[in-house]
This record gives C-alpha cells, sequence and structure tokens, in this order.
C-alpha cells in the first residue's frame, strides 16, 4: 500500500512540475459567447503555487487566479459582479481556450500571444 500511494504522489508532483511556464505579458483575442470580437492584454505572474492574472481589454481589467498541469491552466477571474472560468493549452509561445461566465450558457474563445 505504501509503494502505491508513494507511486501516486510521484505521478502527482511530475504533472505539476511539467507545466509549461506562463509567466509573462501577452496580448489577448478572442470571442465573447455572443459571438463578438475582443482585443487586449494579459500579464500571468508567479505566485506560490497558482498564478496571479491580469487582463486589461477595452479599459476594464479582469483579476485572476490560476493553475494547471501540464495539460492546462484553469482561471478563475472576476470583474465587478462578473466571475468566470477560463482553460487554456499551451501551444508554444501561445495558449489557446475557451472561458465562460458564471452561470453562461455558451462559451467564447481566447487566444494570448507572448510579447
Amino acid at each position: 500500500m505504501r509503494g502505491f500511494i508513494a507511486g501516486c504522489v510521484a505521478v502527482v508532483l511530475t504533472g505539476t512540475t511539467a507545466l509549461a511556464d506562463p509567466t509573462g505579458k501577452y496580448d489577448v483575442a478572442g470571442t465573447n459567447p455572443s459571438g463578438s470580437r475582443y482585443s487586449g492584454t494579459v500579464s500571468v505572474q508567479k505566485t506560490g503555487d497558482t498564478y496571479k492574472v491580469i487582463w486589461t481589454i477595452g479599459g476594464t481589467q479582469y483579476n485572476g487566479t490560476a493553475i494547471g498541469n501540464d495539460e492546462f491552466l484553469a482561471v478563475s477571474y472576476t470583474s465587478g459582479n462578473n466571475t468566470g472560468l477560463a482553460l487554456l493549452s499551451d501551444q508554444g509561445d501561445e495558449w489557446k481556450g475557451i472561458w465562460t461566465y458564471a452561470g453562461g450558457t455558451k462559451i467564447g474563445t481566447e487566444t494570448w500571444t507572448k510579447h
């Protein structure tokens, strides 16, 4: 049993250390769930085991906290009374993914391109 538990811990630790480092500044382009397009900037800072994510889009700031592994980056974000979730995957110099507002029934898309 100890060997099994140690093996599971090793797999989890390996997955978390393999995360492609998203730290940096990006141009962001996306499509809202309604279909309209938007663009702006996003910055990502490492904060321990998590990341601080700040989008600036059309003069509005969205603040998020991200976690991830070698397959994805998940970001919970807020702006005023709006909250939501974004899931992105590493594509080299870009992160691409989908997002929605809390309680949403449709998704948007988003691409971060590193400066």
